[in-house]
Parts: C-alpha cells; sequence; structure tokens
C-alpha cells in the first residue's frame, strides 16, 4: 500500500497518509463502512446520485464537529438531489449521538473502524498515531462514481474550503 510521508501535519508536525492522492477524474474506489452493529454500507450501495464525503478524524473534537454543521446548513437547499456522508474512525454510536444532539439531518454516518478500507482506499489513513484516525478531506464523487473534488486538508487542525466542495457538488447535481 502506497505511504504520502507529511501529507499533512497536525500542529505543524508531519504526518503519513497510507493511500493514494486522489484528484478530480479518478474513479472513486470502493470501500466498507459500518452505519451501525450489524449494518455496513459500500460504496455501490450509495445512491447513483452526486455524493459527498465529509472526512473527519473524530466529531468529538471542535473543528471536526464545526466542518459537519457548515455542510449539514449548506445542503439543506440541496435535499434529495445529491447524497451526503461524514466519514470517520468514530464508532456509529457516538456518531449517532452527535448529530442527534446537534440536529444533523442532512448528513449520514459512516464509520471506517470496520476495515479501515475508505480511509486506505482514498488515501487518508493516517499511519503512526496511537489509535487509527482518518485525515480532514473532502470528496466529491458524481453520479457516475468519478471524483469530481478533492480536498486533502494540509493541516488537520484547519476547516476545508467549503465553497470549493459545495460548487463541486452543486455543479455535479
Amino acid at each position: 500500500m502506497q505511504k504520502r510521508a507529511n501529507a499533512t501535519t497536525l500542529k505543524g508536525t508531519g504526518l503519513t497518509l497510507i493511500g493514494p492522492a486522489l484528484k478530480a477524474g479518478d474513479k472513486a474506489p470502493d470501500f466498507t463502512c459500518a452505519t451501525g452493529m450489524m449494518d455496513k454500507l459500500s460504496l455501490s450501495g450509495t445512491p447513483a446520485k452526486p455524493r459527498l464525503f465529509s472526512v473527519v478524524p473524530s466529531l468529538d473534537t471542535k473543528v471536526c464537529s464545526i466542518q459537519t454543521k457548515k455542510f449539514n446548513d449548506s445542503l439543506a437547499e440541496l435535499k434529495d438531489s445529491v447524497a451526503c456522508y461524514t466519514v470517520s474512525m468514530d464508532l456509529p454510536f457516538a456518531m449517532g449521538r452527535f448529530c442527534g444532539a446537534e440536529n444533523i439531518t442532512n448528513m449520514k454516518n459512516l464509520s471506517d473502524t470496520h476495515d479501515q478500507s475508505f480511509g486506505k482506499n482514498y488515501g487518508v489513513l493516517i499511519e503512526g498515531v496511537a489509535m487509527p484516525l482518518l485525515s480532514r478531506a473532502v470528496f466529491v464523487v458524481d453520479s457516475k462514481g468519478t471524483i469530481t473534488h478533492a480536498e486533502y486538508v494540509g493541516e488537520i487542525t484547519a476547516e476545508p474550503i467549503y465553497d470549493a466542495a459545495l460548487a463541486a457538488l452543486k455543479k455535479a447535481a
């Protein structure tokens, strides 16, 4: 598996990401994430419409919470024309609690704890930390399964460029 040294930083310290650096035009890789204790979802199980994957290290952190809330609020106008997901290593139960408490209704949760296939296939799995975590990133995939927007946030404590991701999602819709 490909490793990308210093592909992102955490408060200035370089971190290695496992997996490829995807870009617009690439075919979206498959993955299998947990949506509950017994339920899993793969890319092929998502609706064949434009999809946004907002990747965060953990919803229990300030920037991840902000990112999820901002995307949730911005997606209200697109309604059912798109499918949007928050992806993290958080357990599905914790993700559900957070979304319930914060009234997150426009984003579904994908937990990569099953086999870390999202992290490995999308190049966001952080190597060398005490627990498996994903790096901050945003991907937009069109209805045909092609990536139309990919942002790997250079500093994990920084927010993504929301406008770019939302413009790509709206264009795909």
